[in-house]
């Protein structure tokens, strides 16, 4: 993926990872458009930014996705990148019947929500050149963490959903999976400040090494995040999920 002369769509611009790539990748030389369901969220992450768009966009909604990609591409016929960040994560007790209404926003948040706006915008895309659809999953797509099942599944479907989408576009865009680790970022409460969890500008600064040295892997990852990754293949997954299971 080229580093510069992008127009780029981010979604969960508003806060956490989103904010911080779409910042580092409009100062490589790029046009960003931020897009969140706080319209206020996203415009103070544009703030001061020259290049950089802000649009009010809920994933979750089937409608709202329509709505919003005929209003991107009118006003952004440019558009080649697409980064589908836009997450939820809710802690949950699966060992009962319960009131599954943050399962079903999960889903539609997490899987649908990217998967619509790929369907969306993916004749489009085909047609521009260096073209790229970015994914944003998470260490727990390999290893899950129980009390965040629903979560650690959707991210588990998206990584599956991305290695089919990557097979079938190869050759007319390019399709890349960013997985990252434990964060500090606010997408569960307190997690910012969550010791043991990676540092935000630490976490952004060793994800755009791979963009910024020229040829991007399928798969960007930092070093943490391997303990996850790599897990089954090194025989590793039970002491894996111990892990995850403690929180």
């Amino acid at each position: 993926m080229k580093t510069s002369g992008n127009t780029i769509l981010i979604t969960g611009g508003g806060s956490g990872i989103g904010r911080e790539l779409a910042r580092r990748w409009h100062d490589l030389g790029n046009t960003v458009i931020v897009a969140g369901r706080t319209l206020s969220a996203v415009e103070e992450t544009a703030e001061g930014f020259a290049h950089m768009h802000a649009l009010q966009l809920d994933v979750a909604s089937e409608e709202d996705v329509a709505r919003f990609v005929g209003e991107l591409l009118d006003r952004f016929p440019a558009l080649n990148v697409l980064i589908n960040n836009a997450g939820i994560m809710r802690y949950e007790d699966i060992t009962s019947a319960r009131d599954l209404a943050d399962a079903e926003a999960t889903i539609e948040t997490n899987l649908l929500g990217p998967i619509r706006l790929i369907d969306g915008l993916l004749d489009h895309l085909k047609g521009q050149a260096d073209a790229a659809i970015i994914n944003v999953t998470s260490g727990l797509a390999f290893v899950p963490m129980p009390k965040a099942a629903t979560y650690s599944a959707t991210k588990a479907a998206m990584h599956s959903y991305t290695v089919s989408l990557r097979v079938k576009l190869a050759g007319a865009v390019e399709v890349i999976e960013l997985a990252p680790p434990a964060v500090q970022t606010e997408l569960t409460p307190g997690q910012s400040q969550r010791e043991g969890y990676m540092p935000l500008d630490a976490f952004i600064d060793e994800t755009m090494k791979p963009f910024e040295a020229g040829e991007t892997p399928p798969e960007v990852l930092t070093e943490m995040v391997l303990f996850l990754r790599n897990a089954e293949a090194e025989g590793r997954f039970d002491e894996a999920l111990a892990m995850t299971s403690r929180f």
